[in-house]
């Protein structure tokens, strides 16, 4: 039962700051704001989470991990239920801050319990069912969060929201034994890796990738709105089946990481999603085009999106060698600074060129990923320990 209340918290953070992107255009018109300022509230959200989390891991090493959770966890659904109720775009900006906060603290603490309380041998399953939080957010938490803000509005979103943050802080109340809490390491020790070209570089590149895939999940209501006409309750079963098909993408994309090998699979994911960008950019000059022709694509698209992220984790575990620990904790932060990134920069394309620009320039953004992997590897290669010839292992999203 403990397993799935940590479940259920990631489900519940992950949704948090996804579901923004299907209730996007209703919250812009709420506030009275652009939709690319509305996308913000996912640059502010992921933006802070990564900045936090190694602060955060740090300054609560000492804390008890049930208590550290049980207040987190209640810290978020203040936030979001205060969100629900606000008026004003820089106060839900803010509030944000403060469930982004939260997470931070969260996220760590939680799969330090499942690594401590797994089973001897099976620690990576543990945390990779720990970590199926996030494709579980986008098959249900998204699409159920998406459905609500259309039928009740944007509003009831953010209650929904704290009404998850709720369950899970109950779930883990009732299930969870308390654990000591794990060495305190200097954050100067958890950056060191940095310090490595490789390994910055191979961060930098794991960045891109999400910063690539996720300009066009945050904006993707407006996208499908241009482009077909789409709207909330449409949106809900298009994030469902996304889901679905990301989830597979992922295991598809671990599974060949394993037998052909980082480079190849990442090279076959990021080719994949060029391509499928290409289409997109070809469909916006037919518009309007069908939602149904076009859902082939769009499974396609969330495929390879979740293809490429474990790949690229094995390869970053390759070029940081005995740093690979450290590496893999500083990987959260490159996810959450990629989540940002692609709002940030998906909002300024969507304010400056409109909708039909993102595929275009998210493609061009995942074969930047791809030089900075190869620059990584140029690195790499001269570093003993750090090369391609380090056997991969698999590592969840």
């Amino acid at each position: 039962m403990w397993l799935f209340a940590l479940l259920l918290t990631t489900f519940a953070l992950a949704t948090d700051d996804y579901v923004i992107a299907g209730v996007l255009p209703a919250i812009s018109t709420g506030l009275g704001v652009s939709e690319a300022a509305g996308g913000q509230l996912v640059t502010v959200f992921s933006l802070v989470f990564a900045l936090a989390a190694p602060v955060a891991s740090v300054v609560t090493a000492t804390w008890p991990r049930r208590r550290l959770l049980t207040w987190a966890l209640a810290l978020f659904v203040a936030a979001n239920w205060a969100a629900a109720c606000t008026t004003s775009y820089a106060l839900l900006l803010g509030l944000r801050v403060l469930a982004a906060v939260a997470a931070a603290s969260v996220v760590p603490a939680v799969y330090a319990i499942a690594a401590t309380l797994a089973p001897e041998g099976r620690q990576g399953r543990y945390l990779a069912l720990v970590m199926g939080g996030l494709t579980g957010s986008l098959a249900l938490g998204v699409p159920l969060g998406t459905w609500v803000g259309g039928m009740f509005g944007w509003r009831a979103t953010f209650w929904l929201g704290g009404l998850l943050g709720l369950a899970a802080l109950a779930a883990v109340r009732g299930t969870v034994p308390e654990t000591p809490p794990a060495p305190a390491m200097p954050i100067r020790e958890r950056l060191a890796p940095l310090a490595r070209p490789q390994v910055l570089f191979g961060l930098l590149a794991i960045v891109a990738t999400v910063l690539g895939s996720m300009m066009m999940m945050t904006y993707l209501a407006p996208f499908l709105r241009d482009l077909a006409g789409a709207g909330p309750a449409e949106l809900g079963w298009i994030f469902v089946l996304a889901g679905l098909a990301g989830f597979a993408g992922g295991q598809l994309g671990g599974r060949a990481g394993d037998r052909w090998g980082p480079d190849r699979a990442l090279l076959t994911g990021i080719m994949g999603f060029a391509v499928v960008m290409a289409a997109f950019t070809a469909c916006w000059y037919l518009r309007p085009v069908s939602l149904l022709a076009l859902l082939p694509l769009l499974l396609m698209w969330a495929g390879v999106s979740w293809w490429i992220p474990p790949p690229a984790q094995t390869r970053l575990l390759a070029l940081a060698g005995p740093a690979g620990p450290q590496a893999l904790a500083l990987n959260s932060s490159a996810v959450y600074l990629g989540v940002s990134g692609g709002a940030a920069v998906g909002g300024l394309i969507l304010a400056g060129h409109g909708s039909g620009r993102l595929p275009a320039a998210a493609a061009m953004v995942e074969l930047a990923a791809l030089a900075l992997f190869w620059i990584a590897s140029a690195f790499g290669k001269g570093r003993r320990g750090t090369g391609t010839r380090v056997r991969p292992t698999r590592s969840p999203r």
